[in-house]
């Protein structure tokens, strides 16, 4: 069976990379998530780091689950204002500037003014700038030139904006007829997605979980902290739900649900990461096991900061992550069926007594 609604996922997937939220800047997206929770009907609290708990009462009220996604983003802020009244941008997750460039951007101001950009290399004019395509796409060349009419420092000053305010990224979401997903910060607001279809789907079919679960939406993943406190001290299961990389070397694809075995942190927990490939297997779900040389989730951050917990991680695969990233529909079907499969399944280590 596959609670994956095709029609609802996309339009929700859509509503949330059309919000802006780059790491540090993420009230606005956490509203509309406190919104859509409210609509459901389920009751949530609020860390004072801003991330939303959604609590799902189980059978087993002694032995808990957390499930996390993230909804911050990749983004920049402005670093300088220019002499030219252009602004040179300081990075805000880990990204290469050439994923940017030539991108349409907003630049958020302290007083709520959204003005427009378009993030360039001060030397884009081959008319002017002979060898401008070997210059380093870097903080030195990169810069957004602003939609206004600005000659220098003050005329940029005077529309509102300075050091230190946050600017996004368009993100462009179109579905293609051959059920592509295409646009900027599917990273993670696609396993947001996914999570919050299952928190209405348990909601709404009155279905009651064989362990309390918790649905954990972070706000600081980008920056390496946004799961890694405020988890329930019952906890003993804890699933990220994040990206699957793709690239050279990587099993991960656009069409399957990707586990992770291991990232830069080390290896994720050997049995509940094989728990996730028997429920696979027994579903029907296609699926990739992959290690992500680069990476990081909530999940290692937890882990990091001492919480005791068996971690796992899963998700859609995801191509050209940290860029103009890229899914398939089925990767996000098999997913949504891997969630649902194993919030309604044992724990690891009462598998055998079942």
């Amino acid at each position: 069976m596959s609670i994956f609604n095709e029609t609802e996922t996309i339009a929700l997937l859509e509503k949330l990379t059309n919000t802006p939220s780059p790491t540090g800047y993420t009230k606005k997206i956490m509203q509309v998530m406190a919104t859509i929770f409210d609509e459901i009907g389920v009751p949530y609290t609020r860390t004072n780091k801003g991330a939303l708990i959604v609590t799902l009462k189980g059978e087993n009220d002694e032995r808990h689950r957390l499930l996390t996604a993230h909804t911050d983003t990749l983004g920049a802020m402005v670093k300088e204002v220019k002499s030219s009244g252009r602004l040179s941008l300081s990075m805000i997750g880990g990204f290469n500037w050439n994923a940017v460039e030539g991108e349409y951007c907003t630049i958020h101001t302290a007083s709520g003014e959204e003005i427009r950009g378009t993030i360039l290399m001060h030397e884009t004019s081959v008319h002017v700038y002979r060898g401008a395509s070997s210059l380093p796409r870097d903080e030195k060349h990169i810069e957004v030139r602003v939609d206004a009419r600005v000659k220098n420092a003050d005329d940029t000053r005077t529309l509102g904006i300075e050091v230190g305010d946050f600017v996004s990224f368009d993100n462009r979401f179109e579905q293609t007829d051959t059920g592509f997903i295409k646009t900027r910060h599917l990273d993670d607001k696609a396993s947001t997605t996914l999570l919050i279809e299952l928190v209405k789907y348990v909601h709404q079919k009155q279905i009651t979980l064989p362990y309390t679960t918790h649905i954990y939406i972070s706000n600081n993943e980008e920056i390496g902290y946004g799961g890694n406190s405020n988890i329930p001290e019952k906890t003993v299961e804890y699933i990220a739900v994040d990206m699957g990389a793709i690239g050279d070397g990587q099993q991960t694809d656009e069409y399957t649900v990707s586990i992770c075995a291991k990232d830069s942190s080390g290896p994720y927990h050997y049995e509940l990461t094989q728990q996730l490939v028997r429920l696979a297997k027994a579903n029907q779900i296609d699926y990739k096991l992959d290690i992500y040389p680069y990476y990081g989730s909530d999940a290692s951050a937890a882990i990091k900061a001492g919480a005791d917990v068996r971690h796992a991680l899963f998700g859609a695969g995801i191509e050209s992550s940290h860029a103009y990233e890229r899914t398939h529909i089925d990767s996000l079907r098999h997913t949504a069926d891997l969630l649902y499969a194993y919030v309604m399944s044992p724990m690891v280590d009462e598998e055998e007594e079942v």
